[in-house]
């Protein structure tokens, strides 16, 4: 086992999946004294995150008690549980699997009973709070699965988060995490086309905010993106206008197969939609409120230095 500090509950930590988010999450382990070893395609992730870089999934599998993960999506996620020489493949009693992904509940819980086959335990932990709240070791995570398996693993989580909810059985911490995601795609959508047409018709934008959070309107982007965005600073390196979608699709499958009408999906994916069509795919999603300049004629709600070219 790869543990050598005495920080965690279990026989070692490893980690799968080394983006954005994961490698974060794993700088922040590192940091509270957690030995990693680490996975990811990506040449120097497991280096840059401070984690032991692993030959391959299997090794972290084989490696370690504890086991999290954070992937693009289901079929990823999919891909290294079930996938051959994958994490089902060398699972074993009492070991626990983390999955941080953004997932839908229904292939959360197919990989929970294979799981469970191994007698091994699968959690599926949606997470709040972006890339700012994991480098800060604040985030917020809603969680799935036996509570037993969420109190051995907690001690670890909390090198990363600052509040844990046991949401239920396996699914509900990836139910949420739709439901949350959706609520901040649809106030960052709306948010953006606000304040676009705030430019448009000479407001102070800054007044603007100041009157929106003491009024009706507040949201988590008037009071926690905005007051960036209007000074150039679009707080780089969060959830892309690809994932957003990706995440606002979910969302519309998961209540499709509750049964529940989704009237107000339209906005965000035309939003979200519209930004990685005008190539900001790959950026962060708080660029959408540039998407929705761009076809209001160029507006931005920050003064760009002269000669400065957006993209």
């Amino acid at each position: 086992m790869n543990d050598t500090h005495g920080a965690d509950p279990m026989n070692g930590t490893g980690f799968i999946g080394l983006g954005n988010m994961g490698g974060r999450i794993t700088r922040r382990l590192v940091e509270a004294g957690h030995s990693v070893l680490g996975y990811d395609p990506a040449a120097g992730a497991a280096e840059r995150a401070g984690a032991t870089p692993a030959a391959d999934v299997a090794e972290v599998a084989r490696e370690n008690d504890l086991v999290l993960l954070s992937l693009p999506d289901s079929r990823a996620v999919e891909a290294v549980v079930l996938g051959e020489d994958g994490v089902l493949a060398h699972a074993r009693p009492g070991q626990i699997v983390v999955d941080l992904s953004t997932a839908a509940p229904d292939s959360t819980r197919r990989i929970a009973a294979a799981l469970a086959g191994r007698d091994a335990r699968y959690l599926d932990a949606g997470i709040s709070g972006g890339a700012a709240g994991a480098e800060k070791g604040v985030l917020t995570l809603m969680v799935g699965g036996e509570e037993q398996a969420l109190d051995q693993a907690r001690p670890t989580l909390t090198a990363f988060a600052a509040k844990i909810f046991h949401m239920g059985p396996s699914g509900t911490g990836h139910s949420a995490k739709l439901l949350n995601n959706f609520l901040n795609a649809v106030s960052l959508a709306a948010t953006s086309e606000v304040m676009v047409a705030a430019r448009k018709a000479g407001l102070d934008l800054r007044t603007l905010l100041d009157v929106l959070n003491s009024s009706s309107g507040a949201n988590w982007a008037t009071a926690n993106r905005f007051p960036h965005i209007v000074e150039g600073d679009y707080l780089e390196g969060g959830l892309t206008s690809t994932l957003m979608t990706k995440d606002v699709i979910l969302y519309v499958d998961h209540l499709r197969a509750l049964g529940v009408p989704s009237l107000n999906s339209a906005g965000p994916l035309a939003s979200f939609g519209l930004a990685a069509n005008l190539g900001y795919a790959d950026q962060i999603s708080n660029r959408v409120v540039d998407a929705i300049g761009d076809i209001t004629g160029g507006v931005r709600l920050h003064d760009e230095p002269e000669g400065t070219v957006t993209t």
